[in-house]
Formats: C-alpha cells, sequence, structure tokens
C-alpha cells in the first residue's frame, strides 16, 4: 500500500494548486460549496483523513469537469484515506507515524546519532530502551513498553515483506556509549554488524572531517516514493515530536547533509569491522 499520510500532503497540495488556477479564496469556495471555511482549509492542510463526499463538493465548487485531472484527484483522495496495519495494534502516535511513512517507501535514508535505529533493533534491545528510560515529559503520547516493543518488532517484519533500499548512517557514539546493558548492546551489535540482509550500515567515526564541517544537529529520515509527483518526506526526531518536512528546499537540504555524511562515513565492509571490533570491547569491560 502506499502512505495515506503521504497521499494526504499530495492531495492537499492538488487541492491548493487547482484552487489557485481558479483564482478562488477559500472563503468564496466555502460559500460555493456550503462547507465552512475551515473545514475547506482543513481540506487543504494534509492533516485529516479525507471524505470523499467533500472532495467532491470541493471540485464541483470549482467546476472541475468528469476529465483526468478530476479521475486523479478522486483516486489520491481514496488512497489518502486509506488504513494501515498501524491502525489496528496499539501504539504511540510517533510510532504510527513513522510505520505510515514505510509503508510506501522504496527508499528509506537514516542518519542516527544517539541510539541503534529501529528498524535494526533486537527485542532485547528495544526491550532495554522502553523499560530503562525513565524521561517522562508530560502530555506526551506513549505506548506502554510491551505495546512499543511489539509495534517496533512488527515495523521491522512490515519493512522486510517490501522492497525497499534501505541505507543507514550511524555516529560512531551509537557503537560506543552504553544505550543500554553492555551485554545487550554487545549482543545488538553483532545483529547489527551481521545482518546485511535489510540494510547498508554505515559508521562516521568520531575524527570524520565532514564535508564543510557540517554537523547533524539532530537524527533524521529521508522518505522518497514511487510517484514522482509524491513530496519527498524528512522526518527529524527530537525529544518531544517529529518534524516532518516536505518543502523542496528545505528537504533538498537534509538530502545534501546526508549525501556529506555518507562520504565521511567509512565503507559498508570497515564499517562491520568497526561494529563487531566495538561488540568483542563491550563484551570484556
Amino acid at each position: 500500500m502506499i502512505s495515506p499520510f503521504v497521499g494526504r500532503l499530495r492531495l492537499a497540495r492538488e487541492l491548493r494548486e487547482l484552487r489557485k488556477q481558479a483564482n478562488v479564496t477559500t472563503t468564496k469556495l466555502a460559500v460555493i460549496t456550503g462547507m465552512s471555511q475551515p473545514k475547506v482549509s482543513r481540506l487543504e492542510s494534509g492533516q485529516y483523513r479525507p471524505d470523499q463526499g467533500d472532495i467532491i463538493r470541493y471540485l464541483d465548487g470549482l467546476g472541475v469537469p468528469e476529465n483526468g485531472v478530476r479521475a486523479k484527484i478522486l483516486s489520491i483522495a481514496q488512497q489518502a484515506a486509506g488504513r494501515g496495519w498501524w491502525e489496528s495494534i496499539p501504539m504511540d502516535s510517533r510510532q504510527a507515524q513513522y510505520a505510515n511513512l514505510e509503508a510506501g517507501a522504496v527508499t528509506i535514508r537514516e542518519w542516527q546519532q544517539n541510539v541503534i535505529p529501529g528498524l535494526l533493533q533486537t527485542r532485547a534491545y528495544t526491550e532495554a530502551l522502553t523499560t530503562n528510560d525513565d524521561l517522562i515529559v508530560p502530555d506526551i503520547d506513549r505506548a506502554a513498553p510491551d505495546d512499543a516493543v511489539r509495534a517496533r518488532m512488527e515495523r521491522q517484519r512490515m519493512l522486510r515483506m517490501k522492497d525497499v533500499t534501505y541505507e543507514v548512517i550511524i555516529d560512531e557514539i551509537v557503537i560506543r556509549r552504553p544505550s543500554a546493558p553492555r551485554p545487550v548492546l554487545a549482543e545488538q551489535l553483532r545483529h547489527l554488524a551481521d545482518d546485511g540482509r535489510q540494510a547498508t550500515v554505515r559508521v562516521l567515526p568520531v575524527d570524520a572531517e565532514i564535508d564543510s564541517y557540517t554537523i547533524p544537529r539532530s537524527p533524521f529520515s529521508i522518505y522518497t516514493f514511487p510517484d514522482p509527483d509524491d513530496p519527498t518526506v524528512v522526518a527529524v526526531d527530537t525529544v518531544t515530536e517529529d518534524l516532518i518536512l516536505t518543502e523542496k528546499d528545505e528537504v533538498a537540504q537534509y538530502e545534501q547533509l546526508f549525501d556529506r555524511l555518507r562520504k565521511a562515513a567509512l565503507s559498508g565492509e570497515d564499517s562491520k569491522a568497526l561494529i563487531r571490533r566495538a561488540a568483542d570491547e563491550m563484551e570484556v569491560s
């Protein structure tokens, strides 16, 4: 399936462009369609699951004829209204957002500077992260530890079932600083080095010199999708939320940053060797 979230973003952009081409304001369109102005704005925001009837009223209000354009919009709206597997099991909104993006992606590029990427975590490592984290932020949607582990394992299973190019760059700090009990992290590192089926993994050495000294400020992921008209999406990981970016100029900056990190990182084979040495050292320390 495609990502319903990306479908909503695509639908919102298409609707806005149609309205601007018709030289109609949201206020005027609300009057024409009998919908409220806030509802018209919500349809153009991409933040809500669209109602097919509302989309038809929107198109009728703009006078869009029964042609290929109308058929395309209605098809996108149908996809955008879809429900994914992540809605059937308990998980917090952040994991659900990532599962939604992963569902339709054909490439995922990820930079991680703090922990092992979630899609490459062992069950024991995920359990350690979720049970040992006592940083509780008020009003933050957070799943129970067992649900969080189950959700992450299901995301990994679903990703293995689809054809996706997954490329990961991790800071050397990730394999050096204990983010879980040492035996758990050592097992995780061996899994990371030995499982070459799911992802290309590279390590950025702590002494690597990045082009223009561009030091990343936060972990981030870049998702691309099979339809060239779908937006490339960047998810930036912060303590309390994930920032979702789709504007071309902003996305281009992250793509350039990822390219610089890739050039400064070790090769895949050298990265695996370093990860294995780190696991050996973790087990004897």
